[in-house]
């Protein structure tokens, strides 16, 4: 088989941050007002009254101090709480395009490349603005690259997947250079209205440039070892959001139309599953465990990382070994990894080992051996 190197990464990140404090306090304001507006019902047990939040239950359930949105303002207003974007005509760059151009232009620096060497735009992510035509399409145009592009969607896991998919496109002569991009506009599915879920999410993009190694001039290279992909059905994380709902106007607008999940559920089966994974593409690629330098998981939940990390290592991962950036970024998605991953590749040596493992709904797991050149 050709060698295959990750040869650049690029990263856009939002302007505007919201911590937890000022998400808090939106929150408990909305909270406060349903209850005044519901005094009536909750004293009569026909609904619930909201209970309060505070900064210590999100940080110790989560890990995350604050995320980055695209629009700060929407989200905090407690008449509105979910990001104003206006929609823009047919003939202007879509947001998630200028979102994915920023990351592409960064990865195709570090990686030395110019559109001209992309034959392949893959837009991997979780929560595509529309359905078509398709964003890997209007973002190659943007670049002015040539040859093919196509979305795809796996949750959480479609950087990871989209990676696999470039390889194939490499080994097989569809292309020399594929760039994969992860734009992720989480603010736009979550249900800012939700205690238990209404601070997980954040948003950003992020770029890979997969090419093969003897065409890689670049100083960021790391040569792809071993992959593994796996998916099993769960309902544990859903969103009924789609073409159909217009179909059935009661379910318009309620709250299964974003983002849902049964948290300690996902907790409980999807850590072995990652840790299981990360093991056995480890093993693929004739490695051992202790071999592994640099763990780059999914950057979903704090607790669940030091869980996955203790269960491959028997023991505790330090800093080093598993980086955390979901405490700025939150869980960004199928961009996590990638984030971790490019602010956290630098300072490897030569021939240093690393994993990179995504996970979420589907279940969807992606785990890709790096070493860098």
């Amino acid at each position: 088989m050709q060698s295959i190197v990750i040869s650049g990464t690029g990263l856009y990140t939002p302007t505007e941050s919201i911590s937890n404090e000022e998400l808090i306090a939106s929150y408990n304001a909305y909270a406060a007002r349903y209850n005044t507006e519901n005094a009536v019902a909750i004293d009569q047990g026909e609904i619930s009254a909201l209970e309060a939040s505070s900064v210590g239950f999100v940080e110790k359930a989560s890990g995350i101090k604050s995320r980055y949105v695209m629009n700060k303002e929407g989200v905090l207003d407690i008449n509105r709480m979910c990001p104003s974007l206006p929609e823009r005509s047919d003939d202007e760059p879509s947001i998630m395009c200028e979102m994915a151009v920023a990351a592409a232009k960064q990865a195709l620096q570090r990686a030395g490349k110019t559109a001209a060497d992309i034959d392949a735009v893959i837009c991997a992510a979780s929560n595509m603005q529309r359905a078509y035509p398709a964003m890997a399409v209007e973002i190659q145009n943007a670049l002015g690259i040539t040859g093919y592009a196509y979305d795809m969607n796996v949750a959480c896991s479609s950087a990871t997947f989209g990676i696999q998919a470039a390889v194939g496109a490499l080994q097989s002569g569809q292309a020399r250079a594929v760039l994969v991009v992860n734009p992720e506009i989480t603010s736009g599915h979550l249900n800012w209205r939700d205690r238990d879920s209404h601070f997980i999410f954040g948003d950003a993009c992020t770029a890979v440039i997969v090419e093969l190694a003897e065409h890689a001039t670049s100083a960021h290279q790391f040569e792809i070892l071993a992959m593994k992909l796996k998916t099993q059905f769960s309902n544990n994380i859903r969103n009924n959001f789609g073409f159909l709902n217009r179909g059935d106007e009661t379910g318009i607008g309620q709250a299964d139309k974003l983002f849902r999940q049964q948290g300690r559920k996902v907790f409980k089966e999807v850590c072995p599953m990652a840790a299981e994974m990360i093991s056995n593409t480890v093993h693929s690629a004739k490695l051992k465990i202790e071999e592994i330098q640099r763990f780059w998981l999914h950057q979903a939940n704090l607790n669940m990382n030091l869980l996955i990390a203790r269960l491959i290592l028997g023991r505790d991962a330090t800093p080093e070994e598993s980086p955390t950036i979901l405490d700025r970024y939150a869980n960004t998605s199928s961009a996590g990894s990638i984030i971790a991953f490019h602010q956290h590749q630098d300072d490897l040596a030569k021939n240093a080992i690393g994993v990179i493992c995504s996970f979420g709904a589907g279940y969807s797991i992606g785990c890709v051996v790096v070493r860098k050149k």
